[in-house]
């Protein structure tokens, strides 16, 4: 198996940044050249893990008595934030936002990680949430979900009973305070580099650039000196 470069990401499904964040990324690692020999995992971070499971408020609603701030300046900020992931082609409908414990969703994540899914999991949640405005609490829901980027019905369920996926969410919540997570999207490179907020892409492309550089000169491309011989190659022709 190759040696690639890990990039960490923590994020919150229910966080508005962090799916700007990950778009700005995107682009970043379409445009990076060494991107085939890279490789992303997403970690999970709660901002607020005593929003109950049961919606009882909007998304305004919950700013306003839990963060201290007016309606007039909740709707200002809203209102930024839908404009900010207009402009790299997401479509925000925060009205529409259930504002739910985010952990059930978190456990589908870690879930579909085991599958190599992470990352069509935190796509398939945002969208959910931010677009569509979904309860992303509701076991039924987070199994329709889930199906719908591949994984089993019948194994979906391991994700909320197994308590394991849930262990690995606090593990992953524990692990961004040691390394100093104050807030998220959070992108962690080769454990030497980090990019906090939504930046723009050049910003993630530079910090790309500059880690992948450092780790290449500790992890060089093994060239070796062939002696040829008769052989079969991978189109099974031999000679």
């Amino acid at each position: 198996m190759e040696n690639k470069m890990k990039i960490e990401i923590w994020s919150d499904v229910m966080c508005p940044f962090c799916y700007i964040g990950k778009r700005n990324f995107e682009s970043a690692l379409k445009q990076f050249t060494d991107k085939n020999h890279v490789e992303v995992e997403w970690k999970s971070f709660q901002l607020d893990p005593s929003i109950p499971e049961v919606a009882n408020e909007s998304y305004q609603d919950y700013l306003i008595k839990h963060k201290g701030m007016s309606a007039e300046q909740v709707a200002g900020m809203l209102d930024n934030v839908t404009q900010s992931a207009k402009k790299v082609g997401l479509e925000y409908n925060l009205d529409k936002a259930i504002m739910v414990n985010s952990l059930h969703a978190h456990k589908l994540i870690q879930f579909a990680k085991s599958k190599d899914l992470g990352d069509a999991a935190e796509e398939r949640l945002f969208l959910a949430f931010f677009t569509e405005g979904k309860n992303i609490a509701d076991l039924e829901t987070l199994t329709q979900l889930g199906k719908e980027i591949g994984l089993e019905e019948s194994e979906i369920q391991t994700a909320f009973i197994d308590d394991q996926y849930a262990y690995f969410v606090k593990q992953d919540i524990q692990e961004a305070q040691q390394v100093g997570v104050g807030g998220v999207p959070f992108f962690v490179l080769d454990r030497k580099f980090a990019v906090s907020g939504a930046q723009p892409a050049e910003a993630f492309l530079e910090t790309l650039n500059k880690a992948f550089s450092e780790w290449r000169k500790l992890n060089p491309v093994t060239k070796l000196e062939v002696t040829q011989g008769q052989s079969c190659d991978t189109d099974g022709v031999c000679k």
